[in-house]
This record gives C-alpha cells, sequence and structure tokens, in this order.
C-alpha cells in the first residue's frame, strides 16, 4: 500500500471513529488507564516543547508553523503565549474542535487550517510537527522532513516513535497502541536516520528529549539551521 493510500486511511480515521477516541484522550474528561496513559504523555511532549520555546524569551510575534496540529493542544499555548501561529491539520473535525477550544480561552490566533504536510506552503521562523511522523514510512517521512525544513527560517521541532528493538517487540506484538480501532498504521523511526535527514537539509540538532510512558513512547528533536 503506497502513501496515498496511508493518507487516505489517516485522513478517514480521524474523521470519524479516531476522531472521538482522540479528541478524549486530549481533552479532561474521564478515559480508561491506557488512554490517560497516553494523554499524560503526550501532554508532556508539548510541556517538554514549550519550555523550550519559553526558555528562549523570545515568543512574542515569532511566527510558528504547528503542522499536524490536532486539537490544537499546541497550537493554543503558544498563541496565549504571543506567538504568531499557523496550524493545520489532515482531519476537518480536528480543525474544528481546535477552532472551538480557541475560542473559550479567547486567543486571537492561532489560524486553523484542513490540510496535509505535503501541502503546507510559507515560510516561519519555526516549524513544529508532533507526533506526525508515525503515520509515514521512512522515504516518506526523509520527504516530508525535508519539506517541512524548506518551510523553517531558522527552526524544526519534531518528535516521533523512536525504532528501538523494545518498541519493535511492542509494535509486533500488538501492543504499541492498544484499542480496538487501529485502524492506522504505527511507523517507527531510528533516531540516527531522522538526525541524518535534518543535517542533510542543513540542520544541527540542539536540544533532544525523550517522553516515556507505559504506552507513550516519543523523542524530541529540536534542530536550528547551520
Amino acid at each position: 500500500m503506497n502513501v496515498a493510500d496511508d493518507k487516505t486511511i489517516v485522513k478517514d480515521y480521524f474523521n470519524s471513529t479516531g476522531f472521538d477516541r482522540w479528541r478524549r484522550i486530549y481533552g479532561d474528561g474521564e478515559v480508561n488507564k491506557v488512554q490517560l496513559d497516553i494523554r499524560n504523555g503526550h501532554q508532556q511532549t508539548v510541556d517538554t516543547v514549550l519550555s523550550w520555546l519559553k526558555a528562549d524569551s523570545n515568543l512574542a510575534g515569532l511566527s510558528i508553523c504547528d503542522a499536524g496540529c490536532g486539537v490544537g493542544s499546541l497550537s493554543i499555548p503558544l498563541a496565549e503565549a504571543g506567538a504568531k501561529v499557523y496550524a493545520s491539520d489532515i482531519s476537518e473535525k480536528m480543525v474544528e474542535e481546535a477552532k472551538q477550544r480557541v475560542q473559550t480561552v479567547g486567543a486571537e490566533n492561532p489560524t486553523f487550517a484542513v490540510q496535509d504536510l505535503e501541502n503546507l506552503s510559507g515560510s516561519y521562523h519555526t516549524v513544529i510537527c508532533l507526533d506526525v511522523l508515525i503515520h509515514y514510512p521512512q522515504d516518506k517521512a526523509a520527504e516530508m522532513i525535508s519539506h517541512l525544513g524548506s518551510l523553517a527560517q531558522s527552526r524544526i521541532i519534531l518528535s516521533f516513535a523512536p525504532k528501538t528493538f523494545a518498541l519493535s517487540l511492542l509494535k509486533k506484538i500488538g501492543s504499541f497502541f492498544p484499542g480496538a480501532s487501529k485502524t492506522t498504521r504505527a511507523y517507527l523511526h531510528r533516531e540516527a536516520d531522522v538526525v541524518k535527514i535534518l543535517e542533510s537539509n542543513g540542520f544541527s540538532v540542539q536540544r533532544q528529549n525523550m517522553t516515556k510512558t507505559r504506552f507513550y513512547f516519543s523523542r524530541i528533536l529540536e534542530a536550528t539551521r547551520k
């Protein structure tokens, strides 16, 4: 199955059963233990990125593209901190949910759009893509990272599920993303490969972190132009 088929599956999933599941996970309502674990893990990833950007003390007015924004978990707090945020997601339902959530906090932005990563355009100080590369096989991930890098004036921040022996084993036995509705593939990526792709596009890794809970694993890399 090619990447076009993968993209269709992902889009359909996050506009149907996947939307209902992940809206609960990314929300604050009652969820089961596995969903709560994933919620906490994802929030740790978001908090790490927010801490990095706030530590630089230049968020006010900074142009940021949040590629694959989901329900706005990162976009909204970035906007509240004063950044100028363009946020997009392949799922129309996710974007609508994000728009509703931003109304409750009264932020003047982000600008939300329904758009897949391949068609993103523009120029931004920082491009961020969290927990999206899991939907891309290695060759397509390389193309996508290169494309996102071309939009970044200064910095790109990525998170991805790292390809390690332990996680590969978990994925093989069907425990990587628990649940009855496993309708999208979960692609793991070797950190060395991701770093090599970044370096080939003129970036150098500056900060890195690992979020690890029982069911959520995400390697975070911040890379700046050399």
